[in-house]
């Protein structure tokens, strides 16, 4: 890892303590706000140990990449959980052969770079 991008990814640590540590809740409920300071610093916390070992630039960019998107997600939107995709079940494969497979490999590729890392955590 080269020191500027060391020094991006402690940026973005520290962005999201910073986030978790001023975090309001939508509803305002003071024990809301408090699971939800929480899963954000324990969710930084798991990803960012996870991923300390990782060494490949195109990996790392990837997961900045996803960092700020989850960033930005969780601002705009007021949530600190990742938005789920909703695609329907196997709605276009027959339910055997190439079909099949070919349609998991689709929603494989199509799963949003924010959730990448979620279902591998949660």
């Amino acid at each position: 890892m080269t020191p500027a991008t060391r020094q991006e990814v402690l940026g973005l640590y520290r962005k999201i303590l910073r986030i978790a540590k001023n975090w309001q809740s939508a509803s305002g409920q003071i024990e809301e706000t408090m699971r939800e300071k929480e899963y954000i610093r324990n969710e930084a916390r798991t990803l960012f140990r996870k991923n300390k070992n990782v060494t490949d630039p195109k990996l790392i960019k990837q997961c900045i990449e996803e960092c700020e998107a989850r960033i930005e997600i969780g601002l705009h939107y007021n949530i600190p959980y990742p938005r789920p995709i909703h695609l329907p079940p196997m709605g276009l494969a027959h339910k055997q052969g190439r079909m099949l497979r070919h349609q998991e490999k689709l929603r494989k590729i199509s799963k949003p770079i924010y959730l990448k890392s979620h279902d591998e955590v949660s």
